[in-house]
């Protein structure tokens, strides 16, 4: 896997040392650049499929910081179509961890994609999938018996 970073202080060794227990997405690059913000730092990271490119946005200046993250809906019950969100906070307290997040996100859109077939678009499946891997440490992690069809 390819990696690039532009960010200050975060060079392409560091975070391939950050990203190193992840799965790798094949045949795609990483980039993580800076994201600027006006009020406060949060999440942002896209993945494009034409570059075969995961894009991930690290907030700049860094300081620690709180996102809700939606991994689950449930449809109440009725006509109209609503939804129980159901979230959880979590404080992202080093740019590692931001990092990781992001790419476990990214990776798992990729991962429905490239390896399933599937349409990408799962938002609370992805967040589930990176709220359950980015803290975790993956020594021996066999990413192949872990994901179906991977």
């Amino acid at each position: 896997m390819a990696l690039r970073s532009r960010i200050d202080g975060v060079d392409a060794g560091t975070l391939r040392r950050w990203l190193a227990d992840l799965p790798p997405a094949v045949g795609y690059q990483v980039v993580a650049r800076p994201l600027r913000y006006r009020q406060a730092p949060h999440l942002a990271a896209a993945t494009w499929y034409e570059d075969r490119l995961i894009e991930l946005q690290l907030p700049e200046p860094f300081r620690v910081f709180t996102e809700k993250v939606y991994y689950r809906a449930r449809r109440r019950p009725g006509r109209p179509m609503n939804f129980i969100w159901f979230s959880r906070s979590v404080r992202f307290r080093t740019r590692r961890e931001v990092l990781r997040f992001l790419y476990c996100h990214e990776f798992y859109h990729w991962y429905l994609r490239e390896i399933l077939g599937r349409k990408a678009a799962a938002e609370t499946a992805c967040d589930r999938f990176a709220l359950a891997h980015f803290r975790a440490r993956h020594r021996e992690a066999d990413w192949a018996a872990a994901l179906p069809g991977y």
